[in-house]
């Protein structure tokens, strides 16, 4: 079985460089994080037409630019976990032997798949929270719930994905060892 330069074996990566192992498809995540970043560059670059000619700010700008960042932010992740180009290094992790890969691969998942179910879940917590008690954002006064669902929504996707990677190299690729 071929390997690729990351020690992974070549079976998990498709001809367009989507991995096998994902039933939905990665180019969901990179058209959401590429619309987030289009925003990001419209809204921006309207506030600044808007201050150069009439010398006034945008107030919502601010506001949405941050949230749109976050998003970007969290797509990204679930991209990178989804297509296995997060971050690791490599340059020890390419120099042990298959099994001690595996353990490592283990640890990263179990790690990943921790932190981001603390995220979800304080995340969710601070959802709950500014829907019970009616908070809003201080600069346009919107509801700020609806800024933060996001975060334990994006979560979920993610571990989603872990889940589907540890899948297929842990179990999967595990098994076709045997």
């Amino acid at each position: 079985m071929a390997t690729t330069p990351e020690g992974e074996s070549a079976e998990l990566t498709s001809a367009d460089g989507d991995t096998a192992h994902t039933i939905v498809s990665v180019r969901i995540e990179e058209a959401l994080g590429a619309a987030a970043m289009a925003a990001i560059c419209l809204i921006s670059f309207g506030n600044v037409i808007a201050r150069y000619a009439t010398n006034v700010s945008f107030a919502f700008t601010e506001e949405y630019s941050v949230f749109l960042l976050v998003f970007m932010t969290f797509v990204g992740a679930s991209a990178a976990f989804a297509s296995n180009q997060h971050i690791r290094i490599t340059f020890l992790l390419d120099r042990l032997p298959a099994s001690l890969r595996w353990i490592c691969e283990l640890i990263t998942l179990a790690a990943t798949t921790l932190m981001f179910s603390l995220v979800l879940y304080y995340g969710a917590r601070v959802t709950y929270s500014e829907w019970y008690w009616e908070e809003t954002t201080p600069g346009l006064g919107n509801p700020a719930w609806i800024y933060t669902i996001w975060m334990p929504i994006l979560c979920i996707a993610i571990l989603l994905r872990v889940l589907g990677r540890g899948w297929a190299v842990l179990i999967r690729r595990r098994g076709a060892a045997r």
